[in-house]
């Protein structure tokens, strides 16, 4: 029985090795025999931002009042709210707003994110689509970065970079969460130097007008939306000088619900472009997706799979301290879900994170199997904790 089971450590060990560690390493091998691309100055092509938005009453004018002062030419910029059916006053203040580069855009029935921003492009004027929430603040320079890229013919999309914040410091998965996205963005870094990355960051991303696909409405937009630009000949690149802050969210519960809203919309945007999948067609985008995104999700079987194998080898000294290793480290994810350990050193608070992001791939995966759609939204700080 030991063979087979060291078989599977070892296959289930490096996979999770490969997935972590050995894909982040070749990219950035990689990304370092690619010159270094060089980014236009100047280039003001007309903006459209479109803003997501569902009772946002509390955040939607300090986002518009930050939208209009961001550093790009009044004449080239509008700013349309997309009111995905706001029963509060979001509506009432946007109306409020004197700016005539304003735009209300009210869609009813809600039907979700992505329904509206498809509503929103199909009612933009600017040849570049800017796409963002509510309650996302960008950096002052972040639209004339992301436009800057367009210079270059051969950009269809251009996604700006996430940094993550946790304003109170109490989140239990805070620093988890802002680790993760370092390491996320760093990864764009890399796939945007070698050739084209294949997801965007959701708060801040761009597209032409006219290379936007309309999508379905429990399709995630901001990975699925460049991969469809991608299809068109396109390549999609990644500015990490758009920067967008985020405050994290505020309880694990917060963090797992939209976790498994994201990656189930994730896998079955995945599944609407099946073309990608095809490596004699796109070599090197199914590569990427395989690595990052389907093998991701996969981690949770690894996991099981390395606890599981372990305990019979664990006679042997090195098997005996892998198997103490994993224990501990989901003791700790236990304990801090349970108290608030997180609080004296926030690294203890990662295996939490580590072990809801993973349990949220495997309710994903269920969810996907059972057929459930996600379309509509509901912003985080709304949920009850």
């Amino acid at each position: 029985m030991r063979q087979p089971a060291q078989m599977i450590f070892v296959v289930s060990a490096a996979l999770l090795f490969y997935v972590y560690v050995g894909y982040p390493l070749l990219l950035i091998g990689l990304s370092r025999l690619r010159p270094r691309g060089r980014r236009g100055s100047g280039g003001e092509p007309m903006l459209s931002v479109l803003i997501a938005a569902h009772n946002e009453e509390s955040s939607i004018k300090r986002k518009l009042d930050a939208t209009l002062s961001l550093e790009y030419p009044a004449d080239k910029l509008e700013v349309l709210v997309l009111s995905d059916g706001s029963t509060d006053r979001t509506d009432e203040i946007v109306r409020l707003v004197a700016d005539p580069r304003v735009r209300l855009i009210r869609t009813e029935p809600r039907g979700g994110k992505t329904n509206a921003q498809n509503r929103g492009a199909r009612e933009a004027r600017g040849d570049i689509l800017v796409f963002s929430d509510a309650t996302t603040i960008y950096h002052s320079q972040a639209l004339r970065r992301l436009a800057a890229n367009y210079q270059d013919p051969r950009v269809g999309a251009v996604s700006g970079r996430y940094q993550y914040f946790d304003a109170a410091g109490d989140s239990p998965t805070g620093l988890g969460s802002i680790a993760f996205w370092n390491y996320e963005n760093s990864i764009k870094q890399a796939q945007s130097r070698i050739a084209t990355i294949t997801g965007c960051c959701g708060c801040i991303y761009s597209v032409r007008r006219d290379l936007y696909t309309e999508l379905n409405p429990d399709i995630i937009s901001d990975l699925v939306q460049p991969l469809w630009v991608i299809q068109k000949g396109f390549k999609v690149v990644f500015e990490s000088e758009a920067m967008a802050y985020e405050e994290t969210t505020r309880s694990t519960a917060e963090e797992f619900s939209m976790r498994v809203r994201v990656v189930t919309r994730g896998m079955r945007g995945l599944l609407s472009v099946g073309d990608l999948f095809k490596p004699w067609k796109h070599p090197w985008v199914c590569f990427q997706l395989v690595s990052h995104k389907v093998l991701r999700w996969l981690v949770p079987v690894f996991l099981v799979l390395l606890l599981l194998s372990n305990i019979p080898l664990a006679l042997k000294p090195f098997f005996a301290f892998t198997l103490a290793v994993q224990i501990l480290f989901y003791l700790l994810a236990v304990v801090a879900k349970v108290a608030p350990i997180h609080r004296t050193w926030k690294v203890l608070g990662v295996p939490l994170f580590f072990c809801t992001l993973n349990a949220a791939a495997v309710v994903s995966l269920i969810r996907l199997w059972q057929g459930q759609r996600y379309t509509v939204w509901q912003p985080s700080r709304n949920q009850s904790l």
